[in-house]
């Protein structure tokens, strides 16, 4: 068997301030420190692959550290002290715990680089029958969970932080109008109002008048006073005004969640941790509840990639979970979110290359659908 050797260089790596200071307390030597680094780094290799507790005589059989099995088992015990190993039966190897998860994103896993060749079928299964920006949205998901084997979810454009781009009155029938509304992010949001005697006419003239004075603001500052102003030269229209204007006002209020989208769910049932069918199926209710989801992508940090593992998610059920996600931009603004639910075992430099190549891709589809 050929052995698999493993750098860490403490002098080029961001590393734990804490866990620097503890295992040189307990060392006494910065050799011993990187020792202990390369065997918390083999066993977490040695767990995302295998799902499987890791023992130290599979570490010196598997990976060329240059110790025995012995002093590999007596590091262990000491970073299980330290709280980043865990031994789940008293006759078992070690898993790792979610701050040797943390320790393992931030500094010691090796980065996944993507060939040009998963590139381009990212980017061709993204462009694939793409007509509307949900379309974007929905087939980013759907690839993501392909390619990862895991949940992927997806943040829609937020219409209330987009700027208005068009405004459309439609006549349906004596008593109902359609009202519809185009977001510079793409979104489409349309509404029936229960509106009586107006014409096509009068509703054009309004759609337009109402065109210029909103187009181009963020729909989420189009309070009273706005509001207020635009009726008060509209005076021509003022009956029809006074019947569209308040239920428009309502209707910006009432359209302030974006949509979340779920895609691979069944991906769960492949996984070693959801063996147990109850298991699985409490989580698969958990992230079926859009709110909840919706909350949780909204609350997670704003940065380019997140990464929350485990016990850092705040809802209990999915506390043995990770969440990456990354944001995707329209004209270099945040406009939503995309990423993956799975195990804290999944293969994180993987998913986050992927993440990184997808998000990218999907703002710049984004800027040329949305010029």
């Amino acid at each position: 068997m050929t052995k698999i050797k493993l750098n860490v260089n403490l002098k080029s790596r961001m590393f734990s301030t804490r866990f620097k200071r503890v295992l040189t307390m307990e060392s006494g030597n910065m050799t011993l420190v990187e020792r202990k680094l390369k065997i918390l780094q083999a066993l977490i290799n040695d767990f995302i692959c295998t799902a499987q507790p890791v023992g130290s005589r599979t570490i010196a059989k598997k990976y060329d550290l240059g110790i025995s099995s012995a002093t590999i088992r007596n590091e262990m015990s000491d970073l299980e002290e330290l709280g980043y190993l865990v031994q789940p039966h008293t006759s078992s190897g070690r898993i790792p715990s979610d701050l040797a998860y943390r320790l393992y994103v931030d500094s010691l896993m090796e980065k996944y680089k993507l060939e040009n060749r998963q590139k381009k079928v990212i980017s061709d299964l993204l462009l694939d029958k793409i007509v509307e920006i949900d379309d974007v949205i929905k087939n980013t998901s759907k690839i993501l969970s392909q390619i990862t084997n895991l949940i992927s979810v997806s943040l829609s454009p937020q219409f209330q932080n987009s700027k208005l781009k068009n405004i459309k009155l439609v006549h349906l029938d004596e008593d109902k109008v359609l009202l519809v509304l185009v977001s510079n992010s793409g979104v489409i949001k349309n509404t029936i109002l229960q509106i009586k005697n107006v014409s096509q006419k009068a509703l054009n003239r309004v759609s337009n008048l109402l065109q210029d004075k909103l187009s181009g603001q963020v729909i989420a500052n189009l309070d009273d006073e706005t509001i207020d102003k635009i009726k008060s030269e509209l005076i021509e229209y003022s009956s029809t005004i006074d019947k569209i204007v308040p239920k428009l006002h309502n209707f910006f209020k009432d359209i302030d969640h974006a949509h979340v989208n779920l895609d691979g769910i069944t991906n769960i049932f492949n996984l070693p941790e959801y063996t147990d069918i109850n298991k699985a199926k409490q989580f698969i209710a958990t992230i079926e509840k859009r709110d909840l989801m919706y909350d949780l992508l909204r609350e997670s940090s704003r940065d380019d990639i997140c990464i929350r593992i485990g016990c850092e998610n705040e809802i209990e059920e999915i506390q043995d979970c990770s969440i990456v996600t990354a944001t995707y931009k329209l004209n270099g603004r945040i406009i939503g979110k995309v990423g993956v639910i799975g195990p804290t075992r999944m293969d994180y430099s993987k998913v986050i290359a992927v993440i990184k190549y997808l998000s990218k891709t999907l703002s710049n589809n984004i800027d040329e659908i949305l010029p």
